[in-house]
């Protein structure tokens, strides 16, 4: 397979993604900004790097107003070597996305599990127990989906077992979402101005022309 055969593999894979999946996770994740509720990234190897990337795009590409916009409050549990090397020593691989969890997260937060094949043990233990506490639950899965399709409360499925094309839909996706939720959080930080900017007014008595002092034209 040369080169343009290979990306025409991998733009007729991007066009099975379900758009609606994709909107969905971006969803999840403003509901979980604007109710200032914590986003939590997982995965392994490539994965694990695709949870590292999503974090950090989420949590500084979002942002338009360095100064003043409101942030996304996300983590991604892939990143402290130390602390997972702990987790892995003193209980099980299997452990090391669950225990963090259950030092940081609360009911309603959002946890975004990634798994090519859909069956890494400890995105599983993650889920279920981020399902057990009352947590939403997304998965970001492959091949034919494996356990994580069906224990996540929703998620997108890329249909293909090459892992490498996967991963990179995976990414794809994720890169448009941070383009998106850009947008969405600007448009979000607008609205709450105006919303402080009117309440701010309700007791000012209005001028001579009728109009509050400062209000919009």
């Amino acid at each position: 397979m040369n080169f343009q055969e290979y990306m025409d593999k991998f733009h007729t894979l991007l066009r099975t993604v379900d758009e609606s999946e994709v909107w969905r996770l971006g969803n999840a994740v403003y509901e979980a900004y604007r109710g200032g509720r914590t986003v939590f990234v997982v995965g392994n190897g490539g994965s694990g790097a695709n949870a590292s990337h999503l974090c950090e795009d989420l949590g500084k590409g979002t942002i338009s107003d360095f100064d003043n916009q409101k942030r996304l409050r996300i983590l991604s549990l892939t990143d402290n070597a130390p602390y997972l090397l702990a987790w892995a020593n003193d209980t099980s691989f299997d452990r090391i996305f669950a225990e963090q969890l259950k030092n940081l997260a609360q009911p309603n937060d959002l946890l975004v599990a990634i798994s090519g094949s859909g069956n890494s043990p400890n995105i599983i233990a993650a889920v279920e127990f981020a399902n057990s506490i009352g947590m939403r639950t997304f998965g970001v899965t492959g091949y034919d989906g494996g356990k994580l399709l069906g224990l996540a409360q929703d998620s997108i499925y890329v249909k293909s077992f090459d892992m490498g094309m996967v991963e990179a839909a995976h990414a794809v996706v994720f890169h448009y979402l941070t383009d998106m939720l850009k947008i969405k959080f600007a448009e979000c930080g607008a609205k709450l101005s105006e919303d402080a900017e009117r309440e701010a007014n309700k007791g000012t008595p209005p001028t001579e022309t009728g109009k509050r002092p400062n209000a919009t034209l």
